[in-house]
């Protein structure tokens, strides 16, 4: 067993988690909207408006802030046109970035927005840059948001929805650099000011506009559209994934030994570097911080499943991707003032998933736990601490062991702790200042036996939150954690 040690200023708040750091991500892509999400009014499944019940109830448990949509790299080939109206009549398209398989279009702004409002969320459209046109966005953007009398607003309203929606968020293209139009940094600058100039704000309704930002260690990509076009921005996103083997030699989500646990760990901490190193350079052009950092599109990316269509990017979730989400969210905490919004790529049946489905079978994965466990920091105050931690080491290489978020929000404190290493358990000092040492603590837990335990949908709580009994008082207020190997665990504390 090792030891950490960690103190936490529990009357010492840096500032505020933004809730939409928990934010999700679905795009046309497999099974995530279709099947995992909407089967239509006329399915024998139980649906609400065509959305699937048991899908949109697990979700609505998960207090979703916000949800991106429709992509991705689809969101450059769509015309948002061919998703209104009655869908009998609806363009049937083909989805030539993901499987080569039928578009109908069934899924579209109306039923996007009525998603959202079942799950009482904001949310956030990626316009479509790369084969679309200034026209067609400006378009879009007026039939959703303006309260009056025009073609569009028309147009909306003879399909069925009288009043405009609210519509907060407006991604102005998607990976530009590569499927959404294989841009220079300079050409994408020049574009995101043209079109974002008609993307206009409608009466009361106002747009956070967010520019399509760098890919991964893009650093001069960052540089030139925060110097060309930072001021016409609100946010500018970061696109990052983490997977064993990399791009070209992407390693199966399960089988995988301490080796292939251990990269993915590292690569996942790289996160911190990345945004440390994007934000220094955002910083340059707008040391006020205006301007937004948006992880619009991270998590684990490993070999789709045997068996299934490789464009579907379905993958299981196990263990490792809950602590993967867990690594990730406590980085996104720490730089709170500039990450303002991430978005877990995907919500259901694609990647790093909530939730898997098959026919009218549906379970919950690991990472759907962690978001359940940490939804408590969403718009908390981080706390000031200190953290003392041993390393997990493998192979000659070296990471740190445990990683903690502390978090307070109606006078109840929140710590989150994760301990990386599989074969390891340690043992953590918390010393808690400015609380009462008397508070009421309780707490839960992630962990299993192996590696690479997952749910199935034989054994759906094969792996599941548990009460965590870890703890116990020490003196002068301090608290004394028995975390087990490869675990996340949430301490609440109550003064």
């Amino acid at each position: 067993m090792t030891k950490a040690s960690v103190v936490i200023n529990a009357d010492v708040a840096l500032g505020k988690i933004d809730r939409n750091i928990y934010g999700q991500f679905a795009e046309h892509l497999g099974r995530c909207i279709y099947e995992g999400m909407w089967v239509g009014e006329d399915s024998e499944m139980p649906n609400i408006d065509g959305i699937r019940k048991d899908v949109l109830q697990a979700l609505k448990n998960l207090s979703i802030p916000v949800l991106r949509w429709p992509g991705g790299c689809f969101a450059d080939e769509y015309h948002w046109k061919d998703g209104v109206g009655p869908r009998e009549g609806r363009k049937r398209m083909v989805n030539t970035h993901w499987g080569g398989v039928i578009e109908n279009n069934h899924f579209g702004t109306h039923e996007f927005f009525r998603l959202c409002e079942l799950l009482e969320t904001e949310p956030y459209i990626c316009g479509n840059v790369g084969s679309g046109s200034v026209q067609e966005m400006s378009e879009w953007v007026e039939y959703m948001t303006f309260d009056g009398e025009s073609p569009m607003a028309k147009w909306r309203q003879e399909n069925g929805q009288e009043k405009p929606w609210k519509l907060k968020y407006f991604g102005v293209g998607n990976e530009n650099w590569g499927c959404g139009g294989n841009m220079r940094a300079e050409y994408y600058a020049d574009e995101y000011r043209r079109y974002q100039t008609y993307s206009r704000n409608y009466g009361d309704n106002k747009l956070f506009k967010i520019a399509g930002g760098p890919n991964i260690d893009d650093y001069h990509w960052t540089e030139v559209l925060m110097r060309e076009a930072g001021r016409h921005m609100d946010g500018l996103s970061l696109h990052y994934y983490t997977m064993e083997g990399g791009w070209e030699n992407k390693q199966p989500a399960l089988g995988f030994d301490e080796s292939g646990w251990f990269e993915v760990m590292k690569k996942s901490l790289y996160m911190d570097e990345l945004i440390t190193r994007h934000t220094t350079i955002m910083d340059k052009y707008d040391p006020e911080k205006r301007v937004a950092l948006i992880v619009d599109e991270w998590g684990t990316w490993f070999l789709s499943e045997p068996g299934t269509n490789p464009g579907f990017l379905y993958q299981q979730n196990s263990l490792r991707d809950a602590l993967v989400a867990g690594l990730h969210l406590h980085i996104f905490h720490k730089h709170h003032e500039r990450v303002k919004m991430t978005n877990i790529a995907q919500m259901v049946n694609v990647l790093q998933a909530m939730i898997l489905t098959e026919g009218d079978k549906m379970l919950l994965t690991p990472t759907y736990h962690v978001f359940e466990m940490f939804k408590v920091h969403q718009d908390a105050e981080v706390l000031q601490m200190a953290v003392e931690t041993p390393n997990y080491e493998l192979n000659g290489d070296s990471i740190p062991q445990v990683s903690v978020s502390a978090s307070r929000k109606d006078g109840v404190v929140h710590i989150s702790l994760c301990n990386v290493s599989p074969t390891e358990s340690s043992s953590v000092r918390l010393d808690l200042r400015g609380i009462g040492a008397d508070g009421q603590v309780s707490g839960r837990v992630l962990t299993a036996d192996s590696m690479e335990a997952h749910n199935t949908f034989e054994q759906p709580e094969n792996i599941a939150p548990q009460e965590f009994n870890g703890f116990e008082r020490g003196e002068n207020g301090t608290l004394n954690v028995e975390l087990s190997p490869m675990s996340v665990t949430v301490l609440t504390i109550k003064g």
